[in-house]
């Protein structure tokens, strides 16, 4: 286990590791809200830059496409040079590219400095959340968790709002200045509060295995997100697929052969991680793609005003925060696998419900979102902790990697499948002559989307009824003693 910070040696071992999960917490709500504030300032961008907004989409995907290249080699990167410094420099290289964004005056000056976020964003949750695995006592992990995927799940609800409230009142180039004065504070933070050194001697670096890894990541990502755009060009989605599915099979069969591989597979032959790791993102996907649907519906669909639309998703961060203290008590009380398989239900079921919604009803808009709010933070908390509940101490950095790796795809995806949903729904209201009510395609959308989060359900139905046991018998003999 990692040393804490001789700086912070005034400090009980529990109070912290309470302060260090909430650097850690602060970094993530900065960077997952960096992410979804910049959608509602992309109009007023196109503007200052002199290009159509959907040019500017180049910035967004630019962002995401660097974050999955770089976030595989993040564990490496803290066991070769410490967690500290790393962290320190990761959150120090996001805010300076932060505040560059906001100076640029041209677009690919723009998406360069997005390029620069990313290397940062990549390093600075990884990292982070490493930092505190390697102090956390297992009997910890699932209020611990509970404290460190809130950003995940608050940002998307709050990005809309704040950001129409800046470009609405100042100017979109406040939405990047904005990471200025909270990155300076979680800088001074993580010099004072983040392990000095890594756990053990970094191994040779793995270039092989990055290269594969990090650009078949690449090519797949870009090809989907290609699928959302409004003209598709379907031949070299497919060509950019293949070649994308090429390089992770070689990925796969080297990572396997490897001596010193970059991410140690041998993580994904532990049941509760693997199914963390694939049922989850199928899970993170189809909730993900709920901001991004439901704010046009109320828009496009119900005719509200964007302010009111990004407010009522307002909703769902409450349900989020009012879950938050009873998720421990859950978990604790059902266990991982009734807990995958029931809340899961109720998740879809509350995405379904949003396709009844109607704009002369606020009221239980309000009521649905919250409820869709206190269910996904349930089964948030219940995926991250089973994650990490089995992964031995030796293998804690490279599962850290691979499900870091993996969440930030597959909540970036999110939004790229809600588009081709939506596109999808289009096109059958066109060829069936189902109407032309705005809100159709969105109902239709929505469905498309419940159908796609039961499929979660296949992991979670397969998972042991003694996953995860261990840990919460562990803390329950230590409250008994």
């Amino acid at each position: 286990m990692t040393s804490p910070n001789p700086k912070s040696g005034f400090l009980t071992p529990d109070r912290y590791l309470f302060l260090l999960s909430l650097l850690v917490a602060g970094t993530s709500f900065m960077e997952n809200l960096d992410g979804s504030i910049i959608v509602t300032a992309l109009p007023a961008m196109s503007k200052s830059f002199s290009v159509p907004p959907i040019d500017l989409n180049i910035g967004v995907s630019a962002y995401l496409m660097t974050l999955g290249i770089f976030i595989p080699v993040s564990g490496w990167i803290a066991d070769r040079f410490g967690i500290r410094r790393i962290f320190t420099l990761a959150i120090t290289i996001f805010t300076l590219g932060s505040v560059l964004c906001g100076m640029s005056s041209g677009l690919v000056e723009f998406v360069l400095l997005r390029i620069m976020q990313g290397i940062g964003g990549a390093m600075m949750i990884p990292v982070g959340r490493l930092a505190v695995l390697r102090n956390l006592p297992k009997e910890k992990l699932v209020k611990t968790m509970a404290t460190l995927i809130w950003p995940a799940l608050a940002a998307p609800m709050l990005g809309p709002v704040l950001g129409g409230l800046i470009v609405t009142h100042t100017t979109w180039r406040w939405i990047f200045y904005l990471n200025l004065p909270l990155g300076l504070i979680a800088i001074v933070s993580a010099l004072l509060l983040a392990p000095k050194s890594g756990e053990v001697e970094a191994p040779p670096f793995d270039w092989p295995g990055f290269l594969l890894t990090s650009f078949s990541l690449f090519f797949v990502m870009a090809a989907i997100e290609m699928g959302a755009q409004p003209e598709p060009q379907w031949a070299t989605i497919g060509g950019m697929t293949a070649f994308g599915g090429l390089l992770m099979a070689l990925g796969y069969r080297h990572l396997n052969q490897a001596a010193y591989p970059m991410i140690n597979l041998k993580t994904l032959g532990i049941q509760s991680f693997s199914v963390s790791i694939f049922g989850g993102s199928i899970f993170r996907i189809s909730i993900s793609a709920t901001p991004f649907l439901l704010p046009l519906m109320f828009q496009i669909g119900f005719g509200l005003s964007p302010f009111l639309s990004g407010s009522l998703l307002t909703a769902i961060f409450a349900g989020n925060l009012l879950m938050k203290p009873f998720t421990t008590y859950f978990i604790e009380r059902f266990g991982f696998r009734p807990i995958l398989i029931w809340n899961n239900i109720l998740c879809s079921l509350s995405i379904l419900a949003c396709v009844f919604l109607s704009p002369q009803y606020q009221w239980l808009i309000i009521f649905v979102l919250f409820t869709s709010g206190v269910f996904r933070s349930l089964q948030f908390t219940a995926i991250v902790t089973l994650a990490y509940s089995e992964v031995p101490k030796e293998l804690m950095s490279t599962a850290n990697t691979l499900f870091s790796t993996l969440v930030q795809i597959s909540l970036g995806l999110g939004v790229t499948v809600g588009a081709i949903a939506l596109r999808l729904s289009h096109g059958l209201v066109g060829w069936f002559n189902l109407g032309q009510q705005p809100d159709l395609p969105f109902r239709i959308a929505l469905v498309m989307v419940t159908i796609f989060s039961c499929f979660g359900l296949i992991d979670a139905i397969k998972l042991s009824p003694t996953a995860g046991l261990t840990l919460l018998k562990d803390k329950k003999n230590r409250r008994k003693a």
